[in-house]
Protein backbone atom coordinates (compact mmCIF):
# COMPACT_ATOMS: atom_id res chain seq x y z
CA UNK A 1 0.00 0.00 0.00
CA UNK A 2 2.26 2.72 -1.14
CA UNK A 3 0.87 5.90 -2.14
CA UNK A 4 -1.47 6.29 -4.84
CA UNK A 5 -3.98 8.88 -6.69
CA UNK A 6 -7.36 8.95 -6.38
CA UNK A 7 -8.93 7.54 -9.60
CA UNK A 8 -12.23 9.62 -10.06
CA UNK A 9 -17.60 6.43 -4.71
CA UNK A 10 -34.32 -9.64 18.99
CA UNK A 11 -33.26 -11.09 21.36
CA UNK A 12 -33.19 -9.74 25.09
CA UNK A 13 -29.98 -10.13 25.21
CA UNK A 14 -29.30 -7.52 22.46
CA UNK A 15 -31.42 -5.51 23.86
CA UNK A 16 -29.60 -5.20 26.89
CA UNK A 17 -26.39 -4.81 25.32
CA UNK A 18 -28.23 -2.13 23.89
CA UNK A 19 -29.43 -0.35 26.44
CA UNK A 20 -25.94 -0.38 27.89
CA UNK A 21 -24.13 0.79 24.82
CA UNK A 22 -26.29 3.68 24.20
CA UNK A 23 -25.37 5.06 27.56
CA UNK A 24 -21.60 4.71 26.94
CA UNK A 25 -22.06 6.20 23.56
CA UNK A 26 -24.18 9.32 24.81
CA UNK A 27 -21.51 9.95 27.20
CA UNK A 28 -18.59 9.59 24.88
CA UNK A 29 -20.32 11.85 22.52
CA UNK A 30 -20.67 14.80 25.04
CA UNK A 31 -16.92 14.59 26.00
CA UNK A 32 -14.86 13.81 23.21
CA UNK A 33 -13.77 16.01 20.72
CA UNK A 34 -12.73 14.77 16.92
CA UNK A 35 -9.12 14.24 15.54
CA UNK A 36 -9.63 15.76 12.55
CA UNK A 37 -5.91 15.30 11.53
CA UNK A 38 -3.00 12.52 13.03
CA UNK A 39 -0.66 14.48 14.36
CA UNK A 40 2.20 15.59 12.28
CA UNK A 41 0.44 15.94 9.23
CA UNK A 42 0.89 19.12 7.49
CA UNK A 43 -1.92 22.02 8.03
CA UNK A 44 -2.56 21.63 3.99
CA UNK A 45 -1.94 19.15 1.79
CA UNK A 46 0.90 19.24 -0.84
CA UNK A 47 0.61 19.64 -4.49
CA UNK A 48 -1.18 17.04 -5.58
CA UNK A 49 -1.80 14.91 -3.02
CA UNK A 50 -5.33 13.78 -2.41
CA UNK A 51 -7.55 15.12 -0.20
CA UNK A 52 -9.69 12.08 1.66
CA UNK A 53 -12.50 13.47 4.18
CA UNK A 54 -13.86 11.00 6.12
CA UNK A 55 -17.49 11.16 7.63
CA UNK A 56 -18.20 8.56 10.43
CA UNK A 57 -18.74 7.81 14.49
CA UNK A 58 -16.24 6.76 17.10
CA UNK A 59 -14.99 3.97 14.45
CA UNK A 60 -13.71 6.28 12.21
CA UNK A 61 -12.70 9.44 14.86
CA UNK A 62 -10.76 5.81 16.08
CA UNK A 63 -11.78 5.72 19.54
CA UNK A 64 -10.59 2.77 21.51
CA UNK A 65 -7.17 3.12 20.01
CA UNK A 66 -3.82 3.88 21.80
CA UNK A 67 -3.29 7.15 19.30
CA UNK A 68 -4.87 8.46 16.67
CA UNK A 69 -1.90 6.83 14.42
CA UNK A 70 -3.81 3.48 14.74
CA UNK A 71 -7.03 3.98 14.13
CA UNK A 72 -7.80 2.62 10.76
CA UNK A 73 -8.77 6.06 8.57
CA UNK A 74 -4.82 7.31 9.58
CA UNK A 75 -2.83 4.03 8.79
CA UNK A 76 -4.50 3.59 5.14
CA UNK A 77 -4.45 7.75 4.30
CA UNK A 78 -1.01 7.43 5.36
CA UNK A 79 -0.03 4.35 3.13
CA UNK A 80 -1.39 5.83 0.32
CA UNK A 81 0.16 9.18 0.85
CA UNK A 82 -3.60 11.03 1.38
CA UNK A 83 -3.69 14.09 3.31
CA UNK A 84 -6.36 13.08 5.91
CA UNK A 85 -9.55 15.02 7.11
CA UNK A 86 -11.48 13.66 9.52
CA UNK A 87 -14.20 15.44 11.60
CA UNK A 88 -15.72 12.19 13.17
CA UNK A 89 -17.58 12.13 16.18
CA UNK A 90 -18.24 9.85 18.63
CA UNK A 91 -21.99 8.30 19.28
CA UNK A 92 -22.87 9.94 16.12
CA UNK A 93 -25.58 8.65 13.63
CA UNK A 94 -27.55 9.92 10.06
CA UNK A 95 -30.02 10.76 13.16
CA UNK A 96 -28.48 10.23 16.49
CA UNK A 97 -26.68 13.15 18.18
CA UNK A 98 -27.46 14.90 14.72
CA UNK A 99 -26.68 18.82 15.37
CA UNK A 100 -25.48 18.01 19.33
CA UNK A 101 -22.50 20.79 18.90
CA UNK A 102 -24.76 23.33 17.67
CA UNK A 103 -24.90 25.37 14.58
CA UNK A 104 -21.39 25.04 12.35
CA UNK A 105 -20.75 21.84 13.52
CA UNK A 106 -22.69 19.58 11.12
CA UNK A 107 -20.32 16.77 9.89
CA UNK A 108 -21.99 16.92 6.24
CA UNK A 109 -21.39 20.98 6.22
CA UNK A 110 -17.83 20.40 7.28
CA UNK A 111 -16.95 18.25 4.59
CA UNK A 112 -18.73 19.97 1.62
CA UNK A 113 -16.75 23.02 2.76
CA UNK A 114 -13.22 21.89 3.18
CA UNK A 115 -10.84 23.60 1.34
CA UNK A 116 -9.30 22.19 -1.03
CA UNK A 117 -12.69 20.06 -1.75
CA UNK A 118 -12.23 16.36 -1.09
CA UNK A 119 -11.39 14.52 -3.79
CA UNK A 120 -12.90 11.11 -2.18
CA UNK A 121 -15.42 10.91 0.98
CA UNK A 122 -15.74 7.84 2.06
CA UNK A 123 -19.18 7.41 4.48
CA UNK A 124 -19.14 5.08 7.70
CA UNK A 125 -22.28 5.76 9.40
CA UNK A 126 -25.51 4.13 10.52
CA UNK A 127 -24.28 1.96 13.80
CA UNK A 128 -25.60 4.56 16.24
CA UNK A 129 -29.14 4.93 14.54
CA UNK A 130 -29.68 1.66 15.84
CA UNK A 131 -30.29 3.01 19.23
CA UNK A 132 -32.83 5.07 17.98
CA UNK A 133 -34.72 2.13 16.46
CA UNK A 134 -37.64 1.44 15.49
CA UNK A 135 -39.41 5.01 16.86
CA UNK A 136 -36.83 7.11 14.60
CA UNK A 137 -36.97 4.59 11.12
CA UNK A 138 -38.28 7.22 9.12
CA UNK A 139 -36.29 9.94 10.14
CA UNK A 140 -32.95 7.66 9.52
CA UNK A 141 -33.82 6.52 6.45
CA UNK A 142 -34.70 10.43 5.04
CA UNK A 143 -31.42 11.07 6.42
CA UNK A 144 -29.03 8.90 5.22
CA UNK A 145 -31.24 9.82 1.35
CA UNK A 146 -30.22 13.38 2.51
CA UNK A 147 -27.02 13.37 3.61
CA UNK A 148 -25.48 11.24 0.50
CA UNK A 149 -27.28 12.79 -1.98
CA UNK A 150 -26.10 16.18 -0.55
CA UNK A 151 -22.71 15.20 -0.61
CA UNK A 152 -23.32 13.44 -4.37
CA UNK A 153 -25.31 17.11 -5.02
CA UNK A 154 -22.14 19.28 -3.90
CA UNK A 155 -19.22 17.73 -4.16
CA UNK A 156 -19.41 16.28 -8.03
CA UNK A 157 -16.11 15.96 -8.44
CA UNK A 158 -15.42 13.71 -5.57
CA UNK A 159 -15.68 10.01 -5.39
CA UNK A 160 -18.29 8.67 -3.10
CA UNK A 161 -17.52 5.78 -0.82
CA UNK A 162 -20.30 4.41 1.05
CA UNK A 163 -19.17 1.81 3.61
CA UNK A 164 -21.76 -0.74 5.43
CA UNK A 165 -22.62 0.50 8.96
CA UNK A 166 -20.04 -1.21 11.82
CA UNK A 167 -21.32 -3.28 14.00
CA UNK A 168 -20.10 -4.09 17.42
CA UNK A 169 -21.34 -7.44 19.21
CA UNK A 170 -21.88 -10.98 17.32
CA UNK A 171 -25.42 -10.85 18.24
CA UNK A 172 -27.46 -8.51 16.25
CA UNK A 173 -30.73 -6.84 16.64
CA UNK A 174 -33.04 -6.75 13.37
CA UNK A 175 -32.38 -2.95 12.99
CA UNK A 176 -29.03 -3.92 11.97
CA UNK A 177 -29.77 -5.37 8.48
CA UNK A 178 -32.98 -2.98 8.20
CA UNK A 179 -30.21 0.30 7.97
CA UNK A 180 -27.86 -1.84 6.06
CA UNK A 181 -30.22 -1.83 3.54
CA UNK A 182 -31.31 1.70 3.63
CA UNK A 183 -27.76 2.67 3.43
CA UNK A 184 -26.90 0.33 0.36
CA UNK A 185 -30.17 1.73 -1.70
CA UNK A 186 -28.49 5.10 -0.94
CA UNK A 187 -25.88 4.94 -1.98
CA UNK A 188 -26.66 3.15 -5.00
CA UNK A 189 -29.37 6.08 -5.93
CA UNK A 190 -26.50 8.12 -6.01
CA UNK A 191 -23.45 6.34 -7.63
CA UNK A 192 -21.52 5.84 -5.21
CA UNK A 193 -19.49 2.49 -4.39
CA UNK A 194 -20.35 0.36 -1.96
CA UNK A 195 -18.57 -1.94 0.64
CA UNK A 196 -20.38 -4.33 2.09
CA UNK A 197 -19.49 -6.55 4.74
CA UNK A 198 -18.10 -4.41 7.37
CA UNK A 199 -20.60 -5.00 9.98
CA UNK A 200 -18.81 -8.20 10.08
CA UNK A 201 -15.43 -7.51 10.55
CA UNK A 202 -14.58 -7.86 14.01
CA UNK A 203 -17.29 -10.96 14.34
CA UNK A 204 -16.40 -13.24 16.64
CA UNK A 205 -12.99 -11.83 17.94
CA UNK A 206 -13.75 -10.49 21.33
CA UNK A 207 -9.61 -9.83 21.63
CA UNK A 208 -9.87 -7.16 18.63
CA UNK A 209 -12.07 -5.10 21.67
CA UNK A 210 -11.23 -2.32 24.00
CA UNK A 211 -11.68 -2.46 27.22
CA UNK A 212 -14.96 -0.51 27.16
CA UNK A 213 -16.19 -3.77 24.57
CA UNK A 214 -17.83 -1.41 22.48
CA UNK A 215 -14.67 -0.25 20.53
CA UNK A 216 -11.82 -1.99 18.66
CA UNK A 217 -8.60 -1.92 20.13
CA UNK A 218 -5.29 -1.22 18.20
CA UNK A 219 -5.78 -4.50 16.32
CA UNK A 220 -9.27 -4.45 15.85
CA UNK A 221 -8.08 -0.97 13.90
CA UNK A 222 -5.19 -3.33 12.38
CA UNK A 223 -8.17 -5.75 11.00
CA UNK A 224 -10.50 -2.96 9.44
CA UNK A 225 -7.96 -0.73 8.16
CA UNK A 226 -6.76 -4.36 6.14
CA UNK A 227 -10.12 -5.08 5.50
CA UNK A 228 -10.32 -2.06 4.01
CA UNK A 229 -7.46 -1.73 2.27
CA UNK A 230 -8.34 -4.55 0.14
CA UNK A 231 -11.71 -2.85 -0.91
CA UNK A 232 -10.20 0.11 -1.96
CA UNK A 233 -7.98 -1.99 -3.90
CA UNK A 234 -10.80 -3.61 -5.79
CA UNK A 235 -12.37 -0.48 -6.62
CA UNK A 236 -9.16 0.82 -7.76
CA UNK A 237 -8.57 3.49 -5.29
Amino acid sequence: MSGRGIRPAATATVAAAVVVALGCLVALAACVAPVTAPPGQAASPSPGQPVVAFYGDSYTRGTGASSPERRWSTIIASDRGWFEFNPSVDGLGFVNNRGFGGAGDDLVEKIVEHEPPPDLVIVTMGLNDNFSMPARADDIEAAIDADLSRLREELPDAHLVVVEPFWYTDERPESVERIIGWVEAAAAEVGADYIAGASRWLEGHPEWMAADIIHPNDDGYAEIARRMDAELDRLGL
